[in-house]
């Protein structure tokens, strides 16, 4: 009996050791590596408003983006309509205590789409400083702050006009911070220096449309490739210094869900936003004009708008607002099935070996990846929600239009 004790407590140390080494911090939007997979284990797949709750707590304001973690700290921003404040909050990730809320800029309210908010951008930290972006009428505003909540620098890159209101978050990346700035008014992508915010490089782009796509950063076929969404077209960007490796053509003029990169077939996964979505599979070998001889496939359907994918090493997890998810074969483009799991515009995780697929009801369908449709649980928060998730200390961080949740076992 004693030695069986023992055992337990062995096995118990081991699990929780691994867990630490495991650990990771959730940096910025979608995650350490921008494309929503989290290394951690040992999460929660059930849960409710009460149960394998850690910590709930409200937060001011509204504001549609999602938290980000580092250590022992988790960041997001509002908006306070009221007083037209646009703020950064910072709270305890452990306990979920609000530590110190700080107003960024204070201005009139833009005009937006009705489903987006005045703090759509996720922030993202380096662990030094926390980096955020907003509208200042039409100028874009990024700003970093400190750990105690001063603001250190701010910038104006330039101008964003658009009816449908802004959503940057920023893209860390050596000493650079990037922003995406295309719109249907001065359309550019820059990279600022973390340091003091000035400007490092600037392209102006000559096809002005919406794009409110973050842009991921890779090593791919030998070099740092920079897979951004604008401009009307899908290009690979030198992060080092803005210039640019190849691109396709269109699809279609708008941008809005993130790409994702598949390790196991060397495709960039993308899909436009309108007026018709094209989903495609991208080789990353190009040079100059690849429109007609890198895309491996393309699909209309399958194609999302506005929420970001994940992908395993075989399939390829997307959805539309309307709620339908597919499941693409990543290798051929085939639609392997097809689930109606509610209307959504936040983004889905992945961890464990498992997708966790949120709806704009606060839901959370757990899904086993594979060639057929198996869900291990459903979970609600019990309210509206269009922040996606985050991973990271071994708990999952879900926001809600009222409340932040802390999920763990």
């Amino acid at each position: 009996m004693k030695l069986k004790f023992l055992s337990i407590i062995i096995i118990s140390l081991f699990l929780n050791s691994l867990s630490d080494v495991l650990a990771q911090n959730w940096p910025n939007w979608r995650g350490i590596n921008g494309d929503g997979t989290s290394a951690e284990i040992n999460l929660p797949t059930q849960w409710d408003s009460i149960t394998n709750v850690v910590w709930k707590s409200s937060f001011p304001g509204t504001g549609h983006a999602s938290p980000i973690i580092w250590g022992d700290r988790l960041f997001t921003v509002t908006a306070l309509l009221e007083t037209q404040e646009k703020i950064l909050l910072c709270y305890d990730s452990k306990s979920g205590d609000l530590l110190w809320q700080e107003t960024v800029v204070k201005t009139a309210l833009e005009r937006k789409h009705g489903d987006n908010s005045y703090a759509s951008g996720t922030p993202a930290t380096d662990g030094n400083l926390i980096y955020v972006s907003f509208l200042d009428g039409e100028d874009v505003v990024v700003a970093a702050h400190d750990f105690t909540g001063k603001q250190k620098w701010i910038q104006r890159p330039g101008t964003f006009s658009s009816p449908h209101g802004y959503s940057c978050s920023p893209v860390l990346y050596e000493d650079k911070v990037i922003i995406n700035g295309n719109s249907k008014g001065d359309a550019f992508i820059a990279a600022l220096s973390r340091t003091d915010g000035h400007t490092i490089w600037k392209i102006p782009h000559d096809k002005p449309a919406h794009s409110f796509s973050t842009p991921i950063i890779r090593k791919l076929d030998g070099k740092m490739q920079m897979i951004f969404c604008g401009n009307q077209e899908i290009a690979s960007y030198n992060p080092d210094d803005g210039s640019r490796y190849w691109f396709i053509n269109g699809p279609s003029e708008d941008f809005c869900s993130s790409p994702v990169y598949n390790e196991k077939m060397g495709f960039v996964l993308v899909s436009s936003a309108w007026p018709q979505r094209h989903l495609l599979a991208i080789r990353t070998d190009g040079q100059g004009d690849v429109t007609e001889s890198h895309v491996v496939w393309r699909s209309t359907v399958g194609a999302y708008y506005v929420p970001s994918p994940v992908c395993t090493n075989d399939y390829l997890f997307t959805t539309m607002t309307n709620g339908k998810v597919h499941c693409i074969d990543v290798a051929t483009g085939e639609i392997l099935w097809v689930e109606n799991m509610g209307r959504q515009y936040s983004s889905s995780v992945l961890a464990n070996g498992l997708v966790y697929m949120p709806n704009d009801e606060g839901v959370i369908t757990v899904i086993k990846p594979g060639p057929t449709f198996e869900s291990i649980a459903k979970n609600s928060i019990g309210e509206h929600m269009n922040a996606s998730p985050a991973i990271s200390n071994g708990k999952i961080y879900l926001k809600g239009d009222k409340h932040i949740f802390c999920i763990g076992l």
